[in-house]
């Protein structure tokens, strides 16, 4: 593999112009401010996309710096998300329906983000499936759009929030290869996570939990099914090692950070550390969790499982590996809005701190992917902000800001 590679994971997406930025310098008052370990009762002062300062109490008086008052409402950092299937079911809205506008679907999805408070978006595109072959017809256009939305100026483009894309290789199709070495040099690859969906592993140790998943795409006879799910399991056995072994000297020798998908035992986990993986997403044991964080990696979760207290596979529950205090971050994967309310969840049902709840949707996803300018209320990072109301225990994000200018 040849390709060059210019590590755009550790650049912004795209840069707003500085008259862009409107006004160049404010204030926002009387807001609860939610920093890494504090929640302060203040302002907080922008100043050209950046937080200038933050302090408790109302703002100085300066002449020409405009004053918002937010009426105590909570004002948090921009949202990290590190992996959303959400761009796919606005490609595919229904089964074996393709969006004839893949742009439309794009900047559909993106508005979406911004109404979740959602501020840096790695969409998440599948290369390879076990059974819902409408991805395959989904990949290339995803890709496209995603570089067409995101290549120009969002005054032009109409993107509201910042994109970088996270190919998931699904490890055991035979194609897989094929489909990503293409696409390894899209600008804005940011993350890249090995998946093995195979029956009878993984997410998919309960293949009956599989074949109920799949059931609105596929029937079986028993017979049948029981065909299918030997085929996968050699197919896995012929292409899951290879693939992983290509993926992975590619990401090492690029420098792009991995995910592992789905770790369920100790070997699991133990296979991923010796690739240099630094995440894994979605462990679905306690055993696999603790070992991951006891070794240095990034436990991250769904904050759908969060919000409904349980996984929609049957796997362990995000709550109780928030409560054993071995979680580092949540991820919105299909339902976007449940990022923000799943860090009011955590306080509310796993006993975090507002503070580190909030961490777990915005520093701590960041620091994974090692996006040091953001994920925090601190002087000098962007001014990525939201505003946020509770209606009875509901979080709404009211108002959204991406380098200090308005976006929702």
């Amino acid at each position: 593999m040849t390709t060059k590679y210019a590590k755009p994971w550790l650049t912004p997406f795209f840069i707003c112009n500085q008259e862009e930025i409107m006004p160049r310098e404010y204030c926002i008052a009387n807001a609860r401010m939610v920093t890494a370990d504090a929640v302060i009762e203040g302002h907080l002062c922008v100043r050209d996309g950046r937080i200038h300062a933050l302090e408790a109490g109302a703002p100085p008086i300066s002449r020409g710096v405009a004053v918002e008052d937010w009426g105590g409402d909570y004002l948090l950092p921009g949202l990290v998300e590190l992996h959303t299937d959400n761009l796919e079911k606005h490609l595919m809205p229904r089964p074996k329906v393709i969006w004839p506008s893949a742009r439309a679907a794009f900047l559909a999805h993106d508005a979406q983000m911004a109404a979740a408070g959602i501020t840096t978006v790695y969409d998440s595109v599948c290369i390879g499936e076990t059974q819902d072959k409408g991805r395959y017809l989904m990949l290339r256009m995803a890709v496209d759009a995603f570089t067409a939305c995101t290549s120009g100026n969002p005054a032009d483009t109409g993107v509201r929030t910042e994109h970088r894309l996270h190919l998931r290789c699904e490890l055991n199709d035979p194609n897989m290869w094929s489909m990503f070495e293409p696409l390894s040099a899209t600008p804005g690859l940011g993350l890249i996570s090995l998946m093995d969906h195979t029956p009878g592993q993984r997410q998919w140790r309960n293949t009956d939990a599989y074949r109920t998943y799949y059931s609105t795409i596929r029937s079986w006879t028993e017979e049948e099914f029981a065909s299918n799910v030997a085929e996968l399991q050699e197919r896995q056995r012929t292409y899951t090692p290879l693939h992983t072994g290509m993926v992975t000297e590619f990401c090492t020798a690029h420098g792009v950070p991995m995910a592992s998908h789905d770790d369920t035992t100790v070997e699991d986990v133990n296979l991923a550390l010796g690739h240099g993986i630094v995440i894994s997403e979605f462990p679905t044991t306690i055993e696999a969790a603790r070992h991951a964080r006891n070794n240095g990696m990034t436990v991250l979760m769904g904050s759908p499982n969060v919000v409904r207290g349980k996984s929609h596979s049957g796997n362990i529950s995000a709550l109780d590996v928030a409560r054993e205090g071995l979680l580092s971050g949540l991820s919105s994967d299909y339902v976007p809005m449940s990022l923000l309310h799943g860090a009011f969840v955590l306080q509310r049902e796993a006993g975090l701190s507002l503070p580190d709840a909030v961490s777990m949707v915005t520093r701590r996803p960041a620091q994974a992917v090692a996006l040091t300018d953001r994920g925090e209320l601190r002087p000098g990072l962007r001014a990525d902000l939201v505003r946020v109301a509770l209606h009875d225990d509901l979080p709404v994000a009211r108002e959204v800001y991406v380098r200090g200018k308005k976006v929702f």
